[in-house]
């Protein structure tokens, strides 16, 4: 299996539709996925988001317990856990992330074609200097995986789509550039495509982000290339995840 990503299958949802059927918001949101285990509730972080803290020493962690709940199993040695990509090149620590262990997040992927009858896909630089990536960010208690990345969404680009129709991809480990071999990243990504519009929405970075923009996406070169134009990069930990969101709604 590729580095950049380790999936773990979907979860049938209560009615018998699997994590990666198309769904509704409010469905999604109704359905108990969420919220995750291993979210910042089940880590023993702040409700504050982005407030960085937390335990730095690993031996004071029942891991026990966070492997059960684990979205991605993962192993515990010596008391210290074991990011499921590793080796990072950072053993220790939390590294750039406010956690040890799992930290989960969602992102939102949306698609859609302009009058133009080109294809983009949302994307926002990132504020921390890190590249290009989906919107996307923290689950916060309570939180399922669809509701947050629609939040984050909403946060980062000004961008809200009622009713619109999600597809809910099997949470996945990112190689995230900030990881180290004691803390790591689960995705969970959420795509809608909106089809052909009159008029690509209109949006701005906002929050974390301190761009958006609608980035031309026939496939994964198309959108890199357009990202050159502008100076930009793919955020490292969304290559993967972006090549199989292009791909997978391919034309």
């Amino acid at each position: 299996m590729h580095r950049d990503v380790i999936a773990r299958p979907a979860r049938l949802g209560g009615d018998g539709d699997t994590a990666g059927g198309a769904i509704t918001a409010e469905r999604g949101v109704g359905r108990g996925w969420g919220p995750l285990p291993g979210s910042r509730q089940a880590l023993g972080h702040s409700s504050a988001r982005r407030t960085r803290g937390g335990e730095d020493d690993p031996r004071r962690i029942d891991w026990a317990a966070r492997q059960a709940a684990a979205v991605i199993p993962f192993a515990v040695v010596d008391g210290r856990p074991v990011n499921p990509l590793a080796p990072t090149g950072t053993p220790r620590g939390r590294g750039g992330l406010w956690h040890l262990g799992e930290g989960l997040a969602a992102d939102a992927a949306v698609l859609a074609t302009g009058p133009d009858g080109v294809r983009r896909l949302l994307l926002v630089e990132r504020g921390d200097g890190h590249g290009w990536a989906l919107p996307g960010g923290h689950i916060d208690p309570g939180e399922q995986a669809l509701e947050a990345a629609i939040r984050e969404l909403a946060e980062e680009t000004g961008l809200r789509l009622p009713g619109a129709v999600w597809t809910v991809l099997p949470p996945r480990v990112v190689d995230d550039p900030r990881a180290t071999d004691e803390a790591w990243m689960v995705t969970t990504p959420c795509v809608t495509d909106l089809g052909e519009v009159a008029e690509l929405p209109r949006v701005s970075g906002d929050d974390d982000a301190a761009d958006a923009a609608w980035i031309r996406a026939d496939d994964y070169a198309t959108l890199t290339a357009d990202l050159a134009d502008r100076d930009g990069v793919v955020f490292p930990a969304h290559v993967a995840l972006i090549r199989e969101v292009l791909e997978g709604n391919a034309r």
